[in-house]
């Protein structure tokens, strides 16, 4: 199997990296790996897996992110994601939700590094496709240097070869996850001191990066860097990945040319049910920064929703702007 390029991904983002995001953010960057929003393990063992799993081949490559801390519920899950054709599958061990923690997934894991180890020994086993972890630099008081590397050497002796870390703690009570996306203070350094204790192992650094300079700087310290909140906001951010770092020739097509080639797509999930606002809602920032954005959000915010709603809406919206 050809070694999975995480020089640059973009971050698993719930409520937000749906396929439909993907399958826009894949007309921008053909290189960057791209993330599901988490599943957890009981909506697809008993839910609808399909709903929750299937993708267009299009927007590969696509790694599944999964919530669970039953090793052979996650197991399972593998076993049946490995059939969709997803290239990774990482464990969460980073989100803060109550939700998530009442599962005893996300963050709170961060105390039971030997429950996290058993699941990546579990999941290794069900599947032949990289399994790996994304976790935070510390939990509550569980926030020392020490701690993490403890963490660390615990779950790569269970053969996970690949961290994902978002470069804050997390708070588990009185902050909300929302709050714990920028208020614990980001410490890049603890992730670069993380890599040159752990060389052997591939690190990737998130959490608060919003240029391809901030890339630049973080490259020369870890093996990848993942994009959160940017990659949505300012999605046309991404269209100097594919040359800057994966050395590919041809440029990114233009904002309206991302418009005109993703109408057909749209036109055949409305097709199937559909709505235009699913797939409207996450091309927003598009024109981010650009003449005519506000009208373009305006455009699409008062109309996509609206009965009789069409593709053809966006190529409206598009023209709003220079």
């Amino acid at each position: 199997m050809t070694k999975l390029d995480r020089t640059i991904s973009i971050a698993p983002m719930m409520d937000w990296t749906d396929r439909h995001d993907r399958y826009f953010l894949r007309l921008i960057t053909n290189r960057a790996l791209l993330y599901t929003e988490m599943v957890t393990t009981g909506a697809i063992l008993f839910g609808d897996a399909d709903r929750h799993l299937r993708f267009d081949p299009a927007e590969q490559p696509v790694a599944l992110q999964l919530g669970g801390s039953s090793p052979e519920d996650l197991a399972k899950c593998c076993e049946i994601a490995e059939a969709y054709g997803y290239q990774e599958i990482n464990l969460n061990v980073g989100c803060p939700s109550d939700r998530v923690q009442n599962g005893r997934f996300g963050a709170c894991l961060m105390a039971e590094p030997k429950t996290v180890a058993a699941c990546v020994v579990a999941m290794k086993s069900a599947t032949s496709l990289p399994v790996t972890v994304k976790n935070r630099i510390g939990i509550d008081n569980l926030d020392s240097y020490a701690h993490l590397t403890d963490f660390t050497e615990t779950i790569a002796a269970a053969g996970c070869e690949t961290f994902i870390i978002h470069a804050r703690k997390a708070w588990l009570t009185g902050l909300s996850p929302k709050e714990n996306r920028t208020i614990p203070p980001l410490d890049y350094d603890r992730v670069y001191q993380l890599k040159q204790d752990f060389s052997e192992l591939e690190i990737i650094i998130n959490g608060g990066i919003q240029s391809t300079d901030e890339i630049d700087r973080h490259l020369e310290h870890v093996d990848g860097v993942m994009i959160g909140r940017e990659a949505y906001q300012n999605p046309y951010f991404l269209a100097e990945i594919d040359n800057r770092y994966f050395g590919l020739e041809e440029t990114a097509p233009e904002r309206k040319e991302v418009v005109e080639r993703i109408l057909p797509y749209i036109d055949r999930e409305m097709t199937k049910g559909v709505p235009l606002k699913s797939i409207s809602r996450h091309m927003l920032g598009l024109f981010q920064g650009r003449p005519g954005a506000k009208a373009w959000r305006r455009h699409i915010s008062e109309n996509a929703h609206l009965d009789g709603a069409a593709p053809s809406l966006l190529e409206d919206a598009a023209a709003k702007t220079r």
